[in-house]
Order: C-alpha cells, then sequence, then structure tokens
C-alpha cells in the first residue's frame, strides 16, 4: 500500500528536514505546505489547535502529530 503524507511545515525548522527525510525513506508520496507560503498561523492552529508545534504530519488521512509522533508510528508499523 503506498503511503501519503502530508507535512506542514515552517522554514528553518530541523525537525521538519528530519521528518520529510524519514517520510522519503520510507517511500511516502510527501506534500508540503510551508508557512506562511501556504497557510497562517490561524490557518494551522485551527486545524492542529492552540499551540501545535512544527513539523505536523497527516498519513493516509490520519494526523500523527509532530516529528517524535511520525516516526514512532513508523517503527509501529515496521517501516523504519
Amino acid at each position: 500500500m503506498s503511503m501519503k503524507a502530508t507535512v506542514y511545515t515552517r522554514t528553518d525548522c530541523p525537525y521538519c528536514v528530519k521528518v520529510k527525510q524519514v517520510l522519503t525513506m520510507v517511500e511516502a508520496q510527501v506534500t508540503e505546505y510551508t508557512y506562511e507560503k501556504h497557510f497562517t498561523k490561524d490557518q494551522f492552529y485551527s486545524e492542529f489547535g492552540d499551540g501545535a508545534t512544527f513539523p505536523q504530519v497527516v498519513i493516509n488521512e490520519e494526523h500523527v502529530g509532530g516529528c517524535t509522533e511520525t516516526v514512532k508510528v513508523l517503527r509501529e508499523r515496521g517501516l523504519v
């Protein structure tokens, strides 16, 4: 089954870079949306909750969270 991942990032975010590397490693089809280019702070908080941090990852329509949570989910699925 192919995996589709949507990653909400901001520039100069080391965790954003890391999560994109991991998703590429497991051959996920990655779509990236960048803060201030594709969405505003209000849109981000409206989607993920006040105080949400970058990155935020959605895999196959399921919001999994940030970098740490994404790696955990991929490990649980035996992908990393």
